[in-house]
């Protein structure tokens, strides 16, 4: 399936990096803040993304893509803090297609907000 029929063009210009890999965890696609964010490793997209995380993360995207569901935490590395959501997606069949990791900066503090 070509990229651009899965990633819409609005993708490349949000504020939050968004990687997408495949069921193989092969990266397909980078928006411009992810390449930024990861420039010090060059052009990764047609890499695995085992080549590039620690053991105990690849343990994390194997069970995302084994178990079809998200993972979701913050971080905070040089002054910044981030969220982070990986989350899978699917072929219009249901079939796992890989993986979008979203990181967004967010401030040190924020509102949460309860709703009814």
């Amino acid at each position: 399936m070509e990229i651009n029929k899965i990633i819409p063009a609005w993708a490349e210009g949000l504020d939050c990096a968004v990687t997408v890999c495949d069921a193989n965890a092969v990266v397909i696609f980078m928006n411009a803040r992810s390449r930024k964010t990861f420039e010090k490793y060059g052009d990764i997209i047609g890499h695995s993304l085992f080549d590039y995380h620690p053991e105990h993360a690849c343990a994390t995207i194997r069970r995302l893509l084994a178990e079809d569901t998200s993972n979701t935490y913050s971080i905070s590395k040089n002054g910044v803090k981030k969220i982070i959501h990986q989350t899978p997606w699917h072929h219009p069949d249901g079939k796992i297609g890989g993986l979008v990791e979203l990181s967004m900066v967010v401030p040190e503090e924020f509102p949460h907000y309860i709703r009814n």
